[in-house]
């Protein structure tokens, strides 16, 4: 099964990302790409000690994990899914991964595992994907990566949060957020599964990457408030797209990122208030975006576009890559498919 996936996704997408750009493997970097997934999530992260951890898998059917796949294969140059995270089940996240897993090996599962009151239900053949093992992740928990050298800068990628728990205060270096409340009054309760959202920190040395899944608005003010449980990062994931159903304009404020990526799609996400408060962030130096913004209603928002990576609406399916310096004291984020390149000094160095 996994033979005839493999051949499948070959003939459909050979050709449709762009060619290898160098970096990651050996040359003891740490690597994370944007795949374009078409408005969906799928974040994949390559350790120097070349371990592949996949944050969400795009949408169901081929397209999606034919475009990860290839990433991981064509454009990483690794065999096997170490690590994958789901953050919630929803299918824009999940509904990759049964035939991502007829591509490609996948080591251990993250996820929530089957919790009282969940909203959403991925299914039995989610929960039987073939694997090495299944993990129910929660709060504080370490992804076992292999450790690096003694003289090279470690990575650390720990769980924040997930089902409306968090980890304590005491458990990590928070400060304390004397946020004025007012200004971010709740919205309305977080019924769906994205309030579920699985939170993700990661650490290479000082750099530090933020990803939240479609964690939603009212839980994302308890993470930051009354007590900062994420700190400062130099990278900034757009939480949900860029749907103001999340995005709590407090968590810009206490993250204070440096740059921004939004994994949206032609007409999914980019909203009207989102866009602005990111413009409006004043730690941040750069918006990039998976899609530039197509919506036919004109709420049009995008950044220049050498800072998106796919213009049309019938896409190539091109990447974003951010490569960290093996000291992680700074980064650089290309788009390979048009030449964009630019690097940046990780916070506190």
């Amino acid at each position: 099964m996994r033979y005839r996936l493999s051949l499948l996704w070959l003939v459909l997408f050979t050709g449709s990302v762009a060619q290898p750009l160098a970096g990651g493997q050996k040359d003891g970097r740490l690597d994370i790409y944007w795949i374009d997934v078409e408005g969906g999530a799928a974040t994949l992260i390559v350790t120097p000690q070349n371990e592949s951890v996949l944050i969400d898998t795009g949408n169901p059917g081929v397209r999606d994990p034919g475009r990860i796949s290839q990433v991981i294969t064509r454009i990483a140059g690794l065999q096997k899914i170490n690590h994958l995270i789901i953050t919630h089940y929803h299918r824009d996240h999940y509904g990759g991964a049964e035939a991502l897993s007829g591509m490609l090996p996948i080591g251990s599962i993250y996820d929530n595992g089957k919790f009282e009151g969940m909203p959403d239900n991925p299914g039995k053949a989610y929960f039987e994907l073939d694997c090495d093992k299944r993990v129910v992740i929660n709060p504080g928990d370490l992804v076992p990566l292999k450790s690096a050298d003694a003289t090279k800068a470690a990575v650390r990628l720990q769980c924040l949060a997930t089902r409306k728990t968090f980890i304590k205060p005491a458990s990590v270096d928070a400060q304390r957020n004397d946020a004025d409340e007012k200004l971010f009054p709740p919205k309305d309760r977080d019924g769906s599964d994205n309030a579920n959202s699985v939170v993700m920190l990661l650490q290479f040395g000082p750099f530090r990457f933020f990803d939240a899944g479609d964690l939603t608005w009212n839980q994302e003010k308890r993470l930051v408030h009354p007590f900062n449980l994420a700190g400062e990062v130099d990278v900034y994931q757009v939480t949900h797209h860029g749907l103001d159903s999340s995005n709590n304009p407090i968590v810009l404020r206490a993250l204070k990122p440096r740059v921004a990526i939004m994994n949206n799609g032609v007409t999914k996400g980019c909203t009207p208030g989102v866009f602005a408060n990111l413009k409006a962030a004043d730690s941040l130096q750069a918006i990039y975006q998976v899609h530039k913004n197509l919506r036919p209603d004109g709420q049009v928002n995008n950044v220049a576009d050498a800072f998106i990576a796919n213009h049309e609406r019938e896409c190539q399916g091109h990447y974003i890559k951010l490569s960290v310096s093996p000291d992680g004291s700074t980064y650089t984020i290309s788009i390979p498919a048009h030449g964009h390149t630019r690097t940046y000094q990780t916070k506190g160095t």
